[in-house]
């Protein structure tokens, strides 16, 4: 997927939403201006942000649609979010929009940098574009059945290359590309009755380390499809704490890429701010330059604001 198509596909919703708000297309039947959001969802039913941007967990996607907007009207959020291992540190910053419950647009930036080792300086920098649309029922309302709420999306990722010890695009590392769309589906189901949430997501993928280290490799420059998963309890209507993973390809030699795994409490004193802690495993990055085989682990840290 070209990069001036998915720009356009962004923008073209973007611009539907705002025609739906300006006309009025947005308001219930009590009559409530279109242009006020009425944040009517459940608490935390808006998820918290990934470190891609989409809504989710932290790591993963989840079918919900971020912001607190029904069916009739519209909700956003901005985040930031903070991880850092023995080696590498990673800011993400960005924002969502959800569309009457049903589309999501998300943008987001990503700032890796090696603070030890050989690589001790190297920035890589990385924007990610993504557009999420739930097909089918929904999380909250189908607790008389089965069936999970259900959203297909796409991430277009571009790499803007290694900046500080070396200035250079991401092919240097041995990577086959600098930009590429990650697509999946997401199926979410919200267990009201025993407080939980479980999410299953298959992601067609051929990003190395979620695209900072490129796309596709010396060892395989194809898609593969891999899995993610989320489970959560809610203890109290505020806190929810639980475990992710996700699978992740082995395209480049040099980097012994394994899966993301991480525990996260996460609180919703109100529907306007969140804060997530977790605890990830990222695995070995880079190994073979670094020289250190060992997993890295660390803090996860995520401040969300919105309505």
């Amino acid at each position: 997927m070209k990069l001036n198509h998915f720009n356009s596909l962004t923008l073209m919703a973007a611009m539907i939403g705002l025609t739906l708000n300006s006309s009025g297309a947005f308001a219930d039947d009590t009559n409530k201006p279109a242009y006020i959001p009425d944040m009517g969802k459940l608490l935390a039913t808006g998820g918290i942000s990934t470190v891609e941007g989409a809504a989710g967990g932290g790591i993963t996607p989840w079918a919900l649609i971020g912001g607190y907007g029904t069916r009739d009207s519209y909700g956003a959020n901005a985040h930031y979010t903070y991880l850092g291992t023995q080696d590498f540190a990673l800011d993400t910053f960005g924002a969502t929009v959800g569309i009457m419950d049903r589309i999501e647009l998300s943008v987001a930036r990503q700032n890796f940098k090696s603070n030890n080792g050989p690589l001790n300086g190297l920035n890589i920098q990385q924007d990610i574009f993504g557009v999420k649309v739930k097909i089918a029922g929904d999380a909250v309302y189908d607790q008389d059945s089965c069936m999970p709420q259900i959203a297909v999306g796409a991430e277009y990722k571009k790499n803007n290359g290694l900046t500080g010890i070396m200035n250079a695009p991401v092919t240097a590392l041995g990577a086959q590309k600098t930009s590429g769309t990650d697509y999946y589906v997401s199926a979410t189901k919200l267990f009201l009755d025993q407080s939980i949430l479980a999410d299953v997501t298959i992601r067609a993928t051929e990003a190395n380390q979620m695209g900072l280290l490129g796309f596709g490799g010396d060892l395989n420059d194809s898609y593969k499809a891999e899995f993610e998963g989320s489970l959560g309890y809610l203890f109290t209507k505020n806190w929810v704490a639980g475990v992710e993973y996700r699978e992740k390809p082995h395209n480049l030699k040099a980097d012994n890429e394994a899966a993301y795994y991480d525990a996260f409490v996460a609180w919703f004193p109100t529907k306007t701010v969140s804060f997530t802690l977790a605890y990830a495993n990222l695995g070995s990055i880079v190994a073979p330059v670094t020289m250190n085989n060992q997993s890295q682990k660390g803090l996860y840290l995520s401040l969300q604001a919105g309505f």
